[in-house]
């Protein structure tokens, strides 16, 4: 158990995401939601955070539990934040939400040094059964119809790791979870086929854009 009161509230991959934060880390949790786990962070491990969510609902129950958040559009509105402003960007089973995944990716990239994602995987085998089966999968990680889901994109953990080169950022650790959000050595195994979801823990290697120059230089 983590310390706090409040760590009871987490659900189990969040507190795999808490665990891989470093203490008093300055933390920007993207698509925060109601604020538990940036709570949790602030609560337990001494961090300094903001969190950006665009829910009314949401946003109003962080703002009433005393969690600095933003109503901003992660697709259009990062850009207010400052380069290198933050030592960690969590991004917490929002990813296959926004409708912008590569400016995302790239603002996070710029503004934080670590980068933390929690990503359903889509190719989960029991995922593959039930389109075999023909239908639509729902899951722990997916649970939406597909007529009212929020999401705009899916990706299997081969996909999301191409694509993470592709930005040149470094996977520092990467944690496979079960169907039910559980870390699982079975699932480590064969990520792409196995994992129900992942969480990665990457390295930004960002420059400014004019000077090539590394903001650690």
């Amino acid at each position: 158990m983590y310390e706090g009161d409040d760590a009871v509230t987490l659900r189990p991959d969040q507190r795999i995401v808490t665990s891989l934060v470093p203490p008093h880390s300055r933390v920007l949790d993207l698509g925060c939601g109601d604020g538990s786990l940036l709570r949790h962070l602030i609560t337990t491990r001494g961090c300094l955070g903001t969190g950006v969510e665009l829910d009314h609902s949401a946003l109003t129950t962080a703002m009433s539990a005393g969690v600095p958040v933003l109503g901003l559009d992660l697709n259009d509105d990062l850009g207010e934040f400052h380069d290198k402003s933050y030592d960690v960007v969590i991004l917490s089973q929002t990813l296959q939400a926004v409708t912008s995944p590569d400016v995302v990716l790239a603002e996070m990239a710029r503004i934080g040094t670590l980068l933390v994602l929690l990503v359903p995987n889509f190719v989960y085998w029991r995922n593959r059964l039930k389109i075999i089966g023909g239908r639509m999968p729902t899951s722990h990680d997916l649970p939406y119809s597909w007529h009212d889901t929020p999401n705009q994109s899916y990706s299997g953990v081969a996909d999301l790791e191409d694509w993470f080169a592709s930005f040149d950022l470094e996977v520092v650790k990467r944690v496979c979870l079960d169907g039910k959000g559980h870390p699982s050595r079975v699932a480590s195994a064969a990520p792409n086929l196995l994992a129900g979801s992942t969480i990665h823990v990457l390295k930004s290697h960002w420059v400014e854009p004019e000077t090539g120059r590394s903001i650690h230089d």
